[in-house]
This record gives C-alpha cells, structure tokens and sequence, in this order.
C-alpha cells in the first residue's frame, strides 16, 4: 500500500475540545416525545454543545439509511467536492439529535464546522430554567408541528436569520 501524495492528503485540522454545557438535562415524556431542557437560566450566546458527526457517503444514505428510523435524527452534510455540491446526510452524535423543532419558541441555533465535522450548538436568546431548548431543523418540514398544530414547514431565508450567532454577538 502506498501513502497518498501530499497534494491528496486532507488537511488535518487542529484537535478540538469537546464541550458541554453542565445545566442541560434529557426528558422522556414531552408531547414532542424526548427533549433537551435547562436546569439553571442560560445566557443568550452561550455554547452548549459541541458535538461530533458521522458522514455517510452518498451511495450509503441512498440505499440503506433513508430507509430506517435513523433517518429522521440525520442532518444534511455538504461534501466537498471539485465539482458540483453534493450533500448526503450526518447523525450529530451527542445531545445535538436530541433538540427539537420549534417555530415559535426556538431559542438554540446551530452551525457546522465542515473541516472538524462537529455541529456547535448556541443559545439565540437568554433560556429560563425549566425551558425546553429547541433548534429549527431546516426549511420544508414534513411533520406537523405540535405548538401550533399547522404544518412546520419554514422558508430557509427565515431559519438562517435566526441561526447565525457569532462569537462577538
């Protein structure tokens, strides 16, 4: 076996800490079924989770993934390519497959760190204790949502105004 040449080689990027923030507990029997709460009042742009993901290639999602349960815990996932885009799907390892959806109380925003392949998890505003944390998982939802009983579907443009949360905000 020979080793890639270096113009081949991904970078290998830096080691990273993985943290979590110590106030979150998991509840069973919400009528979203399971859900991620705070058990101490969170500040807003606080970092509550980084969490590792597993990629599943393209041919892997197609043919078995989409086909279970698994599929409905999955992010999209743009792979880097040096032709068109492609997107397949991760599982968010930690607590990040454990937020729920929420329209209107949607208080967590995420992003991805495609070299690192984790998924960090912000609060958008001050969260109370005893709040459910809640993300958005994307435009063009297929489920109806429990808060308002109506359909969850969301524009993009709407989701990625309320997601982007920097360091310095």
């Amino acid at each position: 076996m020979t080793n890639p040449s270096p113009e081949t080689q991904k970078p290998k990027p830096e080691d990273l800490p993985l943290e979590r923030f110590p106030h979150l507990k998991l509840v069973f029997d919400t009528p979203k079924g399971r859900g991620v709460f705070a058990t101490a009042p969170i500040p807003r742009n606080t970092l509550l989770e980084i969490c590792p993901v597993l990629i599943f290639g393209l041919s892997e999602n197609t043919t078995h993934i989409e086909h279970t349960s698994l599929y409905h815990y999955t992010y999209n996932w743009p792979l880097p390519t040096s032709s068109k885009p492609q997107t397949t799907q991760a599982v968010v390892l930690g607590l990040g497959s454990m937020f729920n959806h929420s329209t209107q109380h949607q208080n967590v925003g995420w992003t991805r760190d495609l070299q690192r392949e984790v998924v960090v998890y912000r609060t958008l505003r001050e969260v109370q204790e005893g709040e459910e944390l809640c993300i958005s998982y994307g435009g063009r939802l297929t489920f109806v949502d429990v808060e308002d009983g109506g359909e969850g579907v969301e524009e993009v443009e709407e989701v990625l105004g309320r997601i982007e949360v920097g360091e310095g905000d």
